[in-house]
């Protein structure tokens, strides 16, 4: 297990199917900190809407990421290190959910349209049913320079591309001291 001096918050980013949950289980384990399914946070309503094929529009995800962006803050409050996941797939959404919170670090998991698509054909158990992938490339903005992400091939192991994270949190909480 990593030891965290200082409380860490980490969003983890990327089209359904590019792992996050996988990714960011396997980072929050080896960090010992809290973990929150951005997923879980989505209202009804928007479960049924994505289980139904009909891709989700910027008013239905604002009260969402605006719950997201509380679960950080309620984090921050509280001094305590935790890893989210969240699709976060325009600039304007990271705004709401990461914005000025500077202690905040972005991780894009990314991978190809063809990978993706491969991996969620396989997918049987999650409500993202696979006719919606071409609406999340297509909506996808990848972070810019700006926004300092962690940018991580996910055409490994899941197990390699945690380490990956890992590493590269370790190396920028170094650059820090």
């Amino acid at each position: 297990m990593h030891h965290i001096a200082m409380s860490l918050i980490v969003v983890v980013m990327g089209v359904s199917g590019s792992g996050k949950t996988t990714v960011a289980t396997l980072v929050s384990a080896a960090l010992g900190c809290q973990f929150q399914e951005g997923d879980d946070l989505h209202p009804a309503s928007n479960v049924e809407k994505m289980r139904r094929g009909t891709p989700l529009t910027d008013d239905d995800r604002t009260p969402w990421l605006h719950k997201i962006a509380d679960e950080i803050d309620d984090w921050r409050a509280k001094g305590e290190s935790g890893i989210l996941t969240c699709s976060a797939l325009k600039r304007s959404y990271r705004d709401i959910i990461i914005g000025n919170r500077r202690e905040v670090t972005l991780v894009y998991l990314k991978g190809s349209y063809e990978l993706i698509r491969r991996r969620l054909s396989e997918r049987h158990d999650h409500f993202m049913p696979l006719a919606l992938l071409d609406s999340q490339f297509a909506t996808l903005q990848e972070p810019t320079p700006d926004e300092h992400a962690i940018v991580v091939d996910v055409s490994g192991r899941p197990a390699e591309i945690a380490a990956e994270i890992l590493h590269q949190l370790a190396v920028r909480r170094q650059s820090m001291q």
